[in-house]
């Protein structure tokens, strides 16, 4: 069993990835970071990624993450923020502990690709 289909499938992941990007849009230290995208573009594109990292067999459609984040200047901090909005929707809706780890280590390794910062860092591009 992938870990798609031991967190529910489409129906659970989709009320997942509404949760944890309505939380971001709304979060008082990121939230302004979102105000001219589409959230319902980015719940797209969040529920793409998640399905295809989680074994689904979708496929992520949108611009690779580097190209798509290259124009916003994205700090450490605002960075761990997003992590930390993730993992709390993680637990809120109780994915098992293992799938949820791997998830946010996946996220982790991605932090090159999206801010220049260092884990715990939050001094922007120099």
């Amino acid at each position: 069993m992938t870990p798609f289909e031991t967190i529910g499938g489409e129906p659970a992941l989709r009320v997942i990835i509404d949760s944890f990007v309505d939380a971001c849009f709304d979060d008082v230290m990121i939230g302004f970071m979102f105000q001219k995208a589409s959230r319902k573009r980015v719940k797209r594109f969040e529920y793409e990624h998640a399905a295809e990292h989680l074994g689904a067999g979708v496929e992520y459609g949108g611009r690779p993450l580097g190209d798509a984040h290259a124009r916003h200047r994205i700090f450490g901090g605002q960075f761990d923020r997003r992590l930390t909005i993730l993992r709390r929707t993680l637990e809120r809706h109780e994915v098992p502990e293992g799938i949820r780890e791997a998830w946010l280590a996946h996220h982790e390794g991605l932090r090159e690709v999206i801010t220049r910062d260092r884990p715990g860092e939050c001094v922007g591009e120099g």
